[in-house]
Parts: structure tokens; C-alpha cells; sequence
């Protein structure tokens, strides 16, 4: 098993990384950091939560040249949740280094004060960038910002940033970089339409898909439960309440679903922060922070949390129903059992979700099964060995399905073979009607020939 120290990294970031107790690389990580110290462009794919952020920084990191106080690394991420995450990262990193010798991070993100940072740059240029791919370039365009000096760009979550239709900033962004830039993309997943601006930019690129033997971190238990009439609002109360999680996230499919499932737990006398696309960017950073200091035990939120916030120790997640997009599942669920780190994961669906439940195993979800009642989760059945059950060949009338259906709490004596003699009869009296209608066919069949 590979370790941290196999790098032979500068000694401020064996420092950075003793201080946030980081010892073993994840599976990306030991795959990609040598990769990229060699100077390698690349792209990772690997499952939300696999460590994609600290898999290159800590190469930008050991490759910076801090007597250089130009632009040498700009790193584009499609969220403003995102790229706090990657700043407090780097800060992290950074605070290894003595306070004279400490790298220069540059945050530009949206919904800051633009003149300020325009301000600024004047005065100095960081020498690593990070922020959202808008503000970059808008910052780069209006002179302000001097990108073409950096020979290190990473796309972070380029399939977001396809999605939210981002890519041509980070283009313009890239194009105005050397020709023998390193290039590094990380995703969840690698979408055909990214592939054009991959060739336009990476030539021979390491390509690593790092495969997991399931979808979901072993870490995670994944509980499955049906309302089977119950109101979610209150199942999802007493889910909440029926231990002492450390943080608990509540996903909801929609804005609209948020507030409302909100504003029930706070009249239950919880105390809940609201993160979704109503909530404006200020207010939202406001709630953020409190979340990340703790003043918060419960989150509702929507799939736009999903992949763009990390509030370290959150041990239970509850999704409110099935995500509209299926692969919102997997991020949703990865936001617990996170750094090897234990965590919970409950779905709550109704009995119109089964497709959807189904579609969700397809992908390599497993789930346990489990019934709520009277405040505790018990074991269920499993919904997959009742559809795999080998059915009859034998057709039925619709009286036979029904008798066959019919269910009796207290079964008479006698009342299976009474089944079972009813489907034989039925069977006997259909080969009779078959065989009456195959003489009836050689009869009609012999007339026509004798009268040609």
C-alpha cells in the first residue's frame, strides 16, 4: 500500500499533511499524483468523494515556484460551493509553509466584489488561481488577471461544467495558456460532448478510470424504506430524531420541496439550514459557514448540494424520494462515509417509485431493506428475490389469477390443493379445447383438398 511519503515531497506539505492527518493516498490519488509530478497531462474519472481535490494539489503545490510571484496554476471549478471547498483545501496545504514563504491563492468567484479584486491584481498576481470559470475569465478579459503565464490548468468537475454550460469560459481561459500546458480534468464522469475540447487541448493524456467494486463507498450503509402510506414528513422527522447524528442532510427532489420539508421540522423544533437554488448567493455563503461551524445539526437540500458542498462529518443522509437524475443518487449518498469515515444513508420511496428504485440497483446500488414502524427500522423484504421468483408457464383465465391471488390471513384447510386442482382442471380443460380445434383444422383441411 502505497504512502504519502513515497513522493519525496518538499517537507512544508508532509508537514500540511501530518496537520490534517492525511497518511495513505486513495485509489486516485495513488494512481494520478506521480503521474502528474512526472508533468503529465491527465484525466481522472473516479466516484464523488474519492479525493480528486487533493490529487492535484498537492502536485501544483510541490512544482510551485515560490520565488516566482506570477500565475503558474489556475483551477476551474462549476460551483462557488465547489471552489471554497478547493480554496480551504489549498489554504490547508498552504498553511505548511513559513508565513514569509506562503503561496499566493487567488479566490475569484461570483457574487464578490469585482472592483476590489481588479483592485488587488493591480498590486500582485497570485500564483495559484482558483475559482468559477465566468468570474476567471472575466477578470482575465478585463486585463486585470494574468493567466497566460500559468503552465498548470485544472478542469474540476468538467461534467458540471459541461452541464452548466461553463465550457466556454473554460476555453477561452485555456486558450490563452502556453502550448506545453499541463492540462489535468477530474470528473465523476467523462461525457462524449467533452471530448473535443479533451483533444483540443491534451495531447497523449493519461487516461484513468478508477474502478470501485460498487457504486457506493463501502463505508456507507444504504437503507432502503417504502412509505407504504405514511406521510414522508413525519417518517423523515422521526428518522431524524431517532438517534444522535453528528450532521444529517436531507435531499429533496425539488426548491419548492425543500422549503416546505423545512418549515415542518423547524415547527417539530429543529433547527434546519435551507440550501437551494431560492436562498441568494450572500445568504447562502452565510448559511454555509454556519453549517461548517457546526450551528447546524440538520440540512435540507437540494441536488444542487449534492456536489457542491462538503461539511466534514456528516453521518447520516435521507433522500426525500428518488433524484430526477438517476446519477444525482451517487453524489447525494457520497457526502457521507467520506475519508473512511463510517456514515448512513436512508432512501424513502413510495410505492410509485419502484421503477425508479429499480433503475437506481441497476446502476450497482445495493440496498438493505427495512421497514419503519412504531418509531424503529426493522428488516424488510427484499423487493429484488420477489421479482426474481421463477413464474408459471401454464396461462390462467382471469378467475384462476384471481384465485391464485386471493389472500387469506388464516388459510382454510385443504385451500392449496384446492389451488392446485383448479389450475390442473383448467389446464386439462384447455389441452381438450386445443386438441377439438386441431381435428376441427386437419377436418377443414382434408374437405378442401377432395373438392379441388
Amino acid at each position: 500500500m502505497a504512502k504519502f511519503t513515497d513522493y519525496n515531497l518538499r517537507p512544508e506539505l508532509y508537514k500540511a499533511l501530518a496537520e490534517i492527518r492525511f497518511t495513505t493516498p486513495t485509489a486516485v490519488q495513488e494512481k494520478l499524483i506521480p503521474v502528474v509530478l512526472q508533468g503529465r497531462s491527465v484525466v481522472g474519472e473516479s466516484q464523488t468523494g474519492s479525493g480528486k481535490t487533493h490529487t492535484f494539489l498537492i502536485p501544483i503545490f510541490e512544482k510551485l515556484d515560490l520565488k516566482n510571484h506570477k500565475v503558474q496554476a489556475v483551477i476551474t471549478t462549476p460551483s462557488r460551493e465547489l471552489a471554497s471547498q478547493i480554496h480551504i483545501a489549498a489554504k490547508q496545504l498552504a498553511s505548511g509553509f513559513a508565513e514569509e514563504d506562503q503561496p499566493h491563492i487567488g479566490y475569484y468567484i461570483g457574487g464578490t466584489d469585482k472592483a476590489r479584486q481588479i483592485s488587488q491584481l493591480e498590486n500582485s498576481q497570485p500564483q495559484i488561481v482558483i475559482g468559477t470559470p465566468s468570474r476567471i475569465n472575466d477578470l482575465y478579459r478585463s486585463g486585470a488577471l494574468d493567466v497566460h503565464t500559468a503552465t498548470q490548468m485544472v478542469v474540476d468537475e468538467a461534467d458540471m461544467t459541461l452541464d452548466g454550460g461553463f465550457l466556454p469560459d473554460v476555453d477561452a481561459i485555456a486558450g490563452a495558456l502556453p502550448a506545453d500546458l499541463q492540462m489535468m480534468v477530474f470528473s465523476a464522469t467523462i461525457p462524449q460532448k467533452l471530448q473535443p475540447f479533451l483533444r483540443k487541448y491534451m495531447n497523449n493524456p493519461v487516461i484513468e478510470e478508477i474502478p470501485t467494486e460498487t457504486v457506493i463507498a463501502n463505508t456507507i450503509t444504504n437503507l432502503l424504506v417504502s412509505t407504504k402510506g405514511k406521510t414522508k414528513d413525519e417518517m423523515i422527522y422521526q428518522l431524524l430524531t431517532m438517534g444522535t447524528p453528528y450532521m444529517a442532510l436531507v435531499f429533496t427532489n425539488t426548491k419548492t420541496r425543500a422549503k416546505e420539508l423545512a418549515h415542518f421540522l423547524r415547527v417539530q423544533g429543529l433547527k434546519v439550514a435551507e440550501i437551494h437554488g431560492d436562498i441568494q448567493p450572500r445568504e447562502r455563503k452565510r448559511t454555509m459557514a454556519a453549517v461548517q461551524h457546526l450551528d447546524f445539526q440538520y440540512v435540507v437540500a437540494t441536488d444542487l448540494a449534492a456536489r457542491g458542498i462538503d461539511i466534514p462529518g456528516v453521518d447520516l443522509i435521507i433522500n426525500d424520494g428518488i433524484p430526477s437524475e438517476l446519477e444525482f443518487f451517487v453524489h447525494r449518498v457520497g457526502r457521507t462515509g467520506r475519508n473512511g469515515q463510517s456514515g448512513t444513508a436512508i432512501t424513502i420511496y413510495d410505492p410509485d417509485e419502484e421503477d425508479r428504485v429499480a433503475a437506481v440497483e441497476g446502476m450497482g446500488v445495493e440496498f438493505i431493506p427495512k421497514n419503519f414502524s412504531k418509531g424503529e427500522l426493522k428488516d424488510g423484504i427484499d423487493r429484488r428475490r420477489r421479482r426474481q421468483r421463477t413464474k408459471s408457464t401454464v396461462k390462467l383465465d382471469p378467475t384462476m389469477i384471481g384465485l391464485v391471488m386471493k389472500k387469506k390471513k388464516n388459510i382454510k384447510p385443504g385451500y392449496k390443493r384446492q389451488i392446485k386442482s383448479a389450475i390442473a382442471r383448467d389446464a386439462k380443460y384447455k389441452k381438450r379445447v386445443e386438441e377439438r380445434e386441431e381435428l376441427r383444422s386437419k377436418r377443414k383441411a382434408k374437405k378442401n383438398s377432395s373438392g379441388k
